[in-house]
């Protein structure tokens, strides 16, 4: 695939090269031939560039797959400095409401039923819109109220098309970029589709939502609104309606009336178990998705974005969480380091100074200082600077604590995240050891047991008859014997030449004592024909030692 002469993919394609230039990758441009796509009025100087907020805006500019791709930007630190990073992270997707008549034709086509059919009231006016979709209000037959999310038209196509100016261009940066080889652009964006295509499908943020009610039932004050099967589709949600408001819009006064302690300790479990336990959790608990029932219990909404975790993995994170947390920069160097990608400029020395310096601030730092989320993600953001790939899932755990700092913070100003990851650790460990215990895992053990049980007596057997029958053999895979036997080839030619050399100077040495007509120069003949021998056998040795051997250890 190669750069498309689509009249729309070419407008991409120079939208993406002037925000290149603008914020400082004008290289990648110049190496991948893109700036001819530039045209002369939308050249931006380098004291224009490097503006972390402008970029944000400027994505939020291009449209929803950009803003989309901007917030994939936020949770790679080996890509962005951390102004833009955090802007990044801020990106709002907030647009202008479309009208209900087109409410009205995706619902009824998504359903298979007119509105007034399907829900006894329905809003006209949305209660929030955003990129992808809108939010109204209404009533079922039933009298239960709901919340039904309906996706914006045409924007799935809309996407599509971006997309595909963005793989063209993903591989042309691979293919020509010395930037796009190191971090495999094309890899980064099928992510970022399969990412986009999932949260594009209402269907499978019904199952996250479904999920993650079941996961959360053992906590009584959170709440994850149920999806009404019947009523929902690829691009219509319908779920539970969570009467209350977000906790950014909460009152000093109203904190009075419940215990934010709890609740924020509550929560924070919540997500410690989703993250460390489960291997699935919510990966977007900004402010703005939290609300405040008028019960006083904690609503988590919008499942779009979610994570998922190895189980490997998850074991790195809480041993880094409790490394961090405990101020024991030294152990969190060496989990970064377990768990990233080393390149080759990779400065181990200036890495632990930096990873020790940050998390010894831990111990000093006060109840109000303290943001773990950010301190997880200034360690990934030390180890891209000094050299190390780490997987994306740990910046997206770094967003997630943070936004739960803010959200811990806004329900009690004195909640210590901290103290919380160190209060619940050995309930953690307690759940990881059962969940390793459940029936599946210990069936597996026990067929793999039976397994062994059923060849040992075999693999016996021909272990002992080749002990006793002297045919036991040990296989070492330590050197190359092929290049070791052209080696020793080499050394026995050499030595062999050696020998030709000395015999034709001895020889030539000895015949200078012959008298004959035959004469070179003045010497006899013969004598002088070894010589030469001799002298060009030893040219031809020489050079090959000085520039053969040479190319081969280069």
């Amino acid at each position: 695939m190669g750069i498309s002469l689509n009249p729309q993919h070419l407008k991409r394609y120079q939208q993406i090269a002037w925000l290149l230039v603008k914020y400082g990758r004008s290289d990648l441009v110049k190496q991948s031939g893109l700036s001819e796509t530039l045209e002369a009025e939308q050249h931006v100087t380098p004291k224009e560039a490097a503006k972390a907020e402008e970029l944000a805006k400027d994505l939020e500019k291009l449209g929803p797959t950009f803003v989309k791709l901007g917030q994939l930007l936020s949770t790679r630190v080996e890509l962005m400095p951390q102004a833009y990073i955090e802007a990044l992270t801020r990106l709002q997707d907030k647009v202008e409401p479309f009208g209900f008549d087109e409410v009205e034709k995706i619902v009824s086509s998504e359903l298979g039923v007119r509105i007034s059919k399907a829900f006894t009231e329905f809003d006209i006016k949305p209660v929030a819109s955003a990129s992808l979709g809108q939010v109204h209000l209404a009533r079922l037959r039933d009298g239960q109220r709901v919340a039904v999310k309906v996706q914006r038209p045409g924007i799935r196509d809309a996407m599509l098309g971006d997309l595909e100016a963005l793989e063209d261009l993903a591989e042309f940066f691979d293919r020509h970029t010395d930037f796009g080889k190191r971090f495999q652009f094309c890899q980064m964006l099928e992510e970022f589709r399969k990412s986009l295509l999932r949260e594009l499908d209402y269907r499978q943020e019904a199952q996250n939502l479904t999920t993650f009610h079941e996961n959360m039932a053992k906590y009584p004050r959170l709440i994850v609104p149920l999806p009404i099967a019947d009523y929902s589709a690829a691009r219509v949600l319908t779920m539970e309606y969570v009467s209350g408001k977000k906790v950014t819009a909460m009152s000093p006064l109203a904190r009075m009336e419940f215990d934010g302690n709890e609740l924020a300790e509550e929560l924070f479990r919540a997500y410690l178990e989703q993250i460390l336990v489960q291997g699935f959790f919510h990966a977007d608990p900004h402010p703005g998705n939290v609300f405040l029932t008028d019960d006083y219990r904690i609503a988590l909404l919008d499942l779009g974005m979610v994570g998922r975790i190895l189980p490997r993995l998850q074991e790195d994170l809480l041993q880094l969480l409790l490394a961090i947390s405990e101020g024991r920069g030294e152990e969190a160097a060496d989990i970064a380091l377990k768990i990233g990608e080393v390149f080759a400029e990779f400065d181990e020395k200036k890495f632990r100074r930096q990873i020790a310096e940050i998390v010894a601030v831990q111990k000093t730092a006060t109840v109000a200082q303290m943001e773990v989320g950010r301190l997880v993600l200034e360690v990934t953001q030390i180890s891209a600077a000094s050299g190390i790939r780490v997987p994306p899932e740990l910046t997206l755990l770094g967003k997630t604590l943070l936004n739960l700092d803010q959200v811990g913070r806004t329900l009690a100003p004195d909640f210590d995240p901290n103290a919380s990851i160190r209060r619940n650790a050995a309930e953690i460990l307690q759940k990881r050891l059962l969940q390793s215990l459940s029936p599946g895992n210990l069936f597996s053990g026990v067929l793999e047991l039976k397994d062994l049980v059923q060849r040992l007596p075999a693999r016996l057997n021909k272990f002992i008859d080749a002990l006793a029958n002297n045919q036991f053999k040990i296989s070492v895979d330590a050197i190359d014997e092929h290049k070791l036997m052209v080696g020793f080839q080499k050394v026995a030619n050499r030595i062999t030449v050696g020998l030709i050399v000395a015999s034709l100077i001895v020889g030539a040495a000895m015949l200078m004592r012959v008298d004959t007509t035959f004469r070179i120069w003045g010497y006899p003949g013969l004598a002088i024909i070894f010589f030469l021998g001799a002298a060009a056998c030893g040219i031809v040795l020489l050079i090959n030692i000085l520039f053969y051997d040479k190319s081969n250890k280069e």
